[in-house]
Formats: C-alpha cells, sequence, structure tokens
C-alpha cells in the first residue's frame, strides 16, 4: 500500500511540474505574458518597499529576486518562430533577428538577480540592488518589447 502511495505522490508531482512545459509549447505567448505579469507584480512591491510605501520585509525581498531569476531562466524559451503574431504579443520582430543578445540581456538579469538575493540584508542593500537589477528590465524592454502609449 505505501509503495502505491508513493507511487501516485511521485506520479502527481511529475505530472504537476510538467503542466507548465506542456503550456508552454502549446502557447507560448500566454505563457511567457504570464511569467512577465508576475513579474511585474513583483517588480511593484520591490518599487513600493523602495519608496516605503510597504514596509520593507526581508523575505518578500528575497522572494522578488528569486522571480526574477526563473523568468530569466524560463522566458527565453518561450519565444519560438511560430509566436512572432497572435495573442495580442508585445514582442518586436527584433527578438527573431537578435535571438543571441535577447538571451543574453534575460542571462545578465538571471545573475543579477541571484547575486541580488543572495547579497541582500536589509534595507539599505534591497534599495542598491533593486535598482541595478531593474535596469535590466528596461534595456530589453527598450529594444524588444512594443512601446506603450501612455
Amino acid at each position: 500500500m505505501k509503495i502505491h502511495v508513493a507511487f501516485a505522490a511521485t506520479a502527481l508531482i511529475a505530472l504537476a511540474s510538467a503542466a507548465p512545459a506542456v503550456l508552454a509549447q502549446q502557447d507560448p505567448i500566454a505563457t511567457r505574458k504570464a511569467i512577465m505579469k508576475k513579474n511585474g507584480e513583483h517588480a511593484k512591491l520591490g518599487a513600493k518597499m523602495v519608496k516605503s510605501e510597504e514596509p520593507f520585509d526581508l523575505e518578500k525581498a528575497k522572494t522578488i529576486f528569486v522571480v526574477f531569476q526563473q523568468a530569466a531562466d524560463e522566458v527565453p524559451n518561450l519565444f519560438p518562430v511560430d509566436s512572432k503574431t497572435g495573442g495580442e504579443t508585445e514582442a518586436l520582430p527584433k527578438i527573431w533577428e537578435d535571438m543571441a543578445d535577447f538571451k543574453a540581456k534575460f542571462a545578465k538579469f538571471g545573475a543579477d538577480a541571484k547575486a541580488a538575493q543572495a547579497s541582500v540584508t536589509d534595507f539599505d542593500s534591497f534599495k542598491a540592488s533593486f535598482g541595478a537589477v531593474m535596469k535590466n528590465c528596461g534595456g530589453c524592454h527598450e529594444l524588444y518589447r512594443v512601446k506603450k502609449n501612455g
């Protein structure tokens, strides 16, 4: 009986971890938009902490950088050639024209977020690290994302 329960639990975990990968293959635009939305929510939380509009919380601060690292690992793989259009994508064609640079920018974003997560110990170190990591976002959005009006 214990073996069956353990097997079932292992199978459920395997299925649950495979689900995002399957969704990404089926609809990479929706998947990358969902990841970037989560990134944006965490960026807003970080900005509120920096501005003292939200109390500084070390665990939340470190989680922000973990979310950024996850996005940096996942998002670059969500731009197959057949996802250039549709799904109200905001991705510019330049992504596919210079995929190496696009992926390099995400690699830097992930590395900076990882370093920030490891070094943040208090509000001042978070404020300095958060600003540096966020510069990655603007640089990528400027080159590879449709500019929004307003």
